[in-house]
């Protein structure tokens, strides 16, 4: 039976020193250093009126109730619908019902949409200009260059993403180029960030990709040029759909514990 021979490549061994690992330290270093800088460039949140708070917090109020309708009775699920209900249609809860019915303000006119906006761009600069200099430094210096051989075997379709910088095509899809091991650094040195800078930190690439996807967290439902009175009356609708499918989850509980201990 014929066995295949392994490939092997005559390289420098003082490469994986020499490129592997500076690679990895600067990798390292500038999501240290982004992360600082992101905070020192990012402005203070301003303090919120109590009216735009009460605002938001009666509108996630009835998110919660439509979300965890089942978890209470069905007659406390209509109390507080119906009054959530009326609420919503008169406009109880908005921040400022003189505005009620008009179209929303021009975003770039709120001094929170432009302090967003502006945290936004800062973030942008603090990720894509370290990343451009740290790309060409390694294409000036290290490109072409053939690092390390990885010790499990991989598919083909992991050829493009292990040897970028290296056109050959019978070279073994194991060996590692330098700037194959930039992008697993960009991508892959989560945990290290984490131990490092905690969980909240800006230094790691994908996380710093998903604030840009949604730059306002979990209150997206409040961003700037969104009518809060459409809101509201979406979500009484949204209610009132709720309220013929209510079924309580501790209904007939006592019949099902005993049938089940049978």
């Amino acid at each position: 039976m014929a066995t295949v021979q392994a490939q092997t490549i005559l390289r420098d061994p003082q490469l994986f020193y020499w490129i592997l690992f500076p690679i990895t330290a600067v990798m390292v270093l500038t999501g240290v250093l982004r992360h600082y800088a992101t905070v020192l460039m990012q402005s203070d949140p301003k303090k919120q009126e109590l009216n735009a708070i009460s605002e938001q917090r009666n509108l996630l109020r009835g998110v919660n109730l439509r979300t965890n309708h089942n978890q209470i009775p069905l007659s406390s699920f209509i109390a507080r619908k119906n009054y959530l209900v009326a609420a919503y249609n008169r406009g109880d809860f908005l921040k400022d019902p003189e505005n009620k019915g008009k179209p929303p303000a021009n975003p770039m006119t709120d001094p929170a949409g432009m302090d967003q906006m502006m945290n936004m761009l800062k973030g942008n600069m603090a990720m894509m200009v370290p990343q451009t200099l740290i790309m060409g430094w390694i294409n000036a210096f290290f490109s072409g260059f053939v690092i390390m051989k990885l010790p499990f075997p991989l598919t083909l379709r992991f050829k493009s993403m292990l040897q970028s910088g290296v056109a050959t095509r019978d070279l073994d899809v194991r060996w590692v180029s330098s700037l194959s091991w930039y992008f697993l650094n960009l991508f892959g040195l989560r945990s290290i960030f984490t131990f490092i800078l905690g969980n909240e930190n800006s230094a790691d690439q994908m996380s710093q990709q998903m604030q840009q996807m949604n730059p306002a967290g979990g209150n997206a439902m409040f961003t700037p040029g969104q009518d809060p009175n459409k809101m509201f009356l979406a979500e009484a609708e949204n209610l009132e759909v709720v309220g013929g499918q209510h079924e309580w989850v501790l209904d007939g509980v006592v019949d099902r514990l005993l049938k089940s201990t049978v």
